[in-house]
């Protein structure tokens, strides 16, 4: 008598259940990080106007006033509505800059927010 080679009708069967999860399982990994990538891009961009819009106030004046001023930028084909805080600080030669990035100007979602000090110079 010889011995058989082969799988069971059952053995390929339970390896098909199991590469079958496998595969659902990746491909909703997946599809999770698809469905990420607008809001990924929205935040990205948004990074990139507020941190253009501290550069614009440090180049605005030597030493800025405090207060909140808004406005527009336009980045990407899109509009996007800027806050912008300039706060006392702790000593009386700095000012804290704060800029809050929103797709709407009620600030209803804060897409991003970066700050930074100006220096009061000599």
């Amino acid at each position: 008598m010889r011995a058989q080679r082969g799988f069971t009708l059952l053995e390929v069967l339970i390896a098909m259940t199991v590469f079958a999860t496998a595969a659902i399982a990746v491909i909703n990994a997946a599809n999770i990080q698809l469905s990420a990538l607008p809001t990924l891009r929205e935040t990205t961009l948004a990074n990139y106007v507020a941190h253009n819009r501290l550069v614009e106030a440090r180049l605005e004046s030597d030493f800025p006033d405090l207060g909140t001023r808004s406005g527009r930028s336009e980045m990407a084909e899109r509009e996007w509505h800027w806050r912008q805080q300039v706060i006392k600080a702790s000593d009386e030669n700095l000012r804290l800059i704060r800029v809050q990035i929103s797709l709407d100007d009620r600030f209803d979602g804060v897409l991003a927010e970066a700050e930074t000090y100006v220096a009061k110079p000599d």
